[in-house]
């Protein structure tokens, strides 16, 4: 969980690196993809894992390259075109908290304790005191209200995966190959629309991406399915604990981003809600078939 937090909440600095490189948000999130497909296709290789080959698979592959990969891969960008990294982290650390709502909604989560439900409204508390819609000086804005539902959309696609990709006999990594090769054929045919690029991005830009796509994407995407499979859906979106304390960290450091102490505090409280409403998934965890 502490690798995966690091390099996941990396992420969000060099997103933000590469844009103002250079980069469009979709060209980021095309290249993200597949270079993060290369890593997990040679790392499959090498153990000597095959793709997946059934349709049945591969259709829910299709939609949960969609909500845990395209979706909120350009998301991020566009919201970061206009908001801190270190606000696109903590905005991304209320993934629990869908994850928990959405659980509740879908009646997977029942029987739910008072402290949980406890630590569900005391983080979107502390979500609405982020955004603050009711002081000039507030986050209530397109770019932080996109970076909202990009969190929301890792929860969606935690709960499908759990549903419909975790427990099968295709091994891990090439499971999620298979999954990230899906979101760069989805982006792929969604560059017609993007914009014509201003100029030529800058080396920092594209080194920049290149660091996001293969150890923030390729290797954080392998740990992540793999911390899926072992501990279930709402633990796996806990590691949005951590993703703050690296992307405000990172962003004060180098790009000399500052928050507000009403930012602070209102992520402060979404920690404590969301390990209020941490807890373990009923019945043994599952154990990671290997090759």
């Amino acid at each position: 969980m502490a690798v995966l937090a690091l390099l996941w909440g990396s992420g969000f600095l060099w997103i933000k690196v590469a844009l103002t490189g250079g980069l469009s948000p979709l060209h980021i999130t095309v290249i993200r993809c597949a270079l993060g497909t290369a890593v997990l296709l040679a790392l499959a290789y090498s153990a000597r894992q095959g793709l997946p080959r059934d349709r049945a698979t591969w259709g829910h592959l299709i939609v949960a390259a969609f909500f845990c990969n395209a979706l909120p891969f350009f998301l991020f960008g566009i919201g970061e075109q206009t908001v801190d990294s270190s606000v696109a982290g903590v905005l991304n650390a209320t993934t629990p908290l869908w994850s928990l709502l959405i659980g509740l909604a879908l009646g997977t989560e029942r029987g739910i304790r008072p402290l949980r439900l406890a630590g569900l409204l005391l983080g979107f508390a502390g979500t609405l005191l982020i955004f603050a819609p009711w002081q000039r000086s507030g986050l209530t804005s397109w770019g932080a209200l996109v970076l909202l539902g990009a969190a929301a959309s890792y929860a969606v696609a935690f709960a499908y995966m759990a549903r419909h990709l975790t427990g099968r006999d295709t091994a891990p990594l090439a499971l999620s190959a298979a999954q990230l090769l899906a979101a760069t054929g989805l982006t792929t045919l969604a560059l017609p629309t993007a914009p014509a690029a201003p100029g030529v991005p800058t080396l920092t830009a594209v080194i920049a991406v290149v660091i996001l796509g293969t150890l923030g994407t390729g290797v954080t995407f392998h740990l992540n399915y793999r911390l899926l499979d072992d501990e279930g859906p709402t633990t796996t979106a806990t590691v949005g604990y951590l993703l703050p304390v690296v992307s405000v960290t990172l962003g004060a450091i180098v790009l000399g981003e500052q928050l507000s102490s009403r930012v602070l505090a209102g992520m402060v409280i979404v920690l404590i809600g969301v390990g209020m409403t941490r807890g373990r998934e009923r019945g043994p965890a599952r154990r990671v078939r290997t090759a």
